[in-house]
C-alpha cells in the first residue's frame, strides 16, 4: 500500500515532503587546444629521434638488416636519381644562360648552374626520391608489423623495436643520401654543362673557366651535410608514422601519405635554414 499523502490543517505550515536530492552535474572536461596534438606528436617525434640516437650506439648493432636495408634503399632511388637530376640540371642551366644572356654576363652560367644544382638540387632530389620511394615502404613495412603486433611481441620477448628494426633503416637512408647526393651532383652538372653547350652555344671554356671561379669545396660540403641531415629526416619520419598506425590497414595507408607530407614540408624548411645559416658563415669565392 502507499502511503498517504501529508495532509496541512487549515491555516497551518506546508508538511515537509521528502525528496531525494539531485544529482551533482559532473564537471565538463576542459576542450583540447587545437594546437595540443601537433605540439603532442611533435614531441614524439623528437623523443623517437633522440631514443635513435642513443641506440645507434647500443651493441649488438644489427650489421644485417642494415646491409639488407642499404641495398633496399640503393636500388629503389639510384635510377630514378640519376635520371631525374639530368632534367633538374638542364633546366637550371638553361634558365641561368638565358638569364645571363640578358644581363650579358654568360661567362658566370657555368659557376651559377653548378651552385644552383650542387648547393641546392641535388640534395632536394635525393630527399625526395628517398622519402618517396624508400621512406614509404619503411613507412608501410613498420605500420603492418605493428598492426600484426609483431612489435608488441618483441617488447615481450625484451627486444628493442627501435634498435632492431629503425635504426638499421635511419642509417640506411642516410647513408644512401650521402652516397647519391655525390651521383646527383656529377649527372646534374655533366648535363647543364651539355644543354648549355649544345642548345645555347655556349663556350665550353667559358663554363668550366666560370666553374672554378666561384664554386669551392665548401659548397660541396654543405651539399652533403645536407644529405645526411634529409636522409635522417625522412627516414626517421617514415619510422615514426609506421609505429604509430591508427585503424588498421587503413591507417597504415593514411600514415604512408601522411609520411611524405611531412618529410616534404620538413625538407624545406630545414633546406631554408641550413642555406641561411651556411651564406652567413661561409664568404662567398673571391669576396
Amino acid at each position: 500500500m502507499t502511503a498517504p499523502m501529508p495532509v496541512r490543517p487549515p491555516g497551518g505550515p506546508e508538511p515537509v515532503v521528502d525528496r531525494a536530492p539531485e544529482p551533482a552535474k559532473a564537471p565538463e572536461a576542459p576542450r583540447p587546444s587545437r594546437l595540443a596534438a601537433p605540439l603532442r606528436e611533435t614531441g614524439r617525434l623528437f623523443a623517437l629521434a633522440g631514443t635513435v640516437t642513443r641506440e645507434t650506439f647500443r651493441r649488438p648493432f644489427q650489421v644485417r638488416e642494415f646491409i639488407e636495408q642499404f641495398w633496399f634503399v640503393a636500388s629503389v632511388t639510384i635510377l630514378p636519381a640519376a635520371l631525374v637530376s639530368i632534367p633538374f640540371g638542364a633546366v637550371i642551366a638553361l634558365q641561368v644562360g638565358s638569364l645571363t644572356q640578358q644581363l650579358g654576363a654568360q661567362s658566370f652560367t657555368g659557376g651559377a648552374s653548378v651552385l644552383a644544382v650542387i648547393q641546392q638540387a641535388s640534395p632536394i632530389i635525393v630527399a625526395l626520391l628517398v622519402s618517396g620511394a624508400a621512406g614509404s615502404a619503411i613507412c608501410a613495412d613498420l605500420g603492418s608489423r605493428k598492426i600484426r603486433e609483431e612489435l608488441d611481441a618483441m617488447e615481450v620477448m625484451g627486444v628493442s623495436p627501435v634498435q632492431r628494426l629503425v635504426v638499421p633503416r635511419v642509417l640506411a637512408t642516410m647513408l644512401v643520401a650521402v652516397l647519391l647526393n655525390g651521383l646527383v651532383s656529377v649527372v646534374g652538372t655533366l648535363g647543364g654543362y651539355f644543354f648549355n653547350v649544345i642548345m645555347q652555344h655556349g663556350t665550353p671554356g667559358a663554363y668550366l673557366s666560370s666553374f672554378s671561379a666561384l664554386a669551392q669545396l665548401p659548397d660541396l660540403y654543405v651539399s652533403e651535410v645536407k644529405a645526411l641531415i634529409f636522409g635522417f629526416i625522412a627516414g626517421l619520419v617514415a619510422a615514426y608514422r609506421g609505429l604509430n598506425p591508427r585503424g588498421g590497414p587503413k591507417g597504415v595507408g593514411d600514415a604512408v601519405n601522411q609520411s611524405v607530407v611531412i618529410t616534404f614540408m620538413l625538407l624545406f624548411f630545414v633546406n631554408m635554414v641550413l642555406t641561411a645559416i651556411y651564406l652567413q658563415i661561409v664568404p662567398a669565392k673571391g669576396s
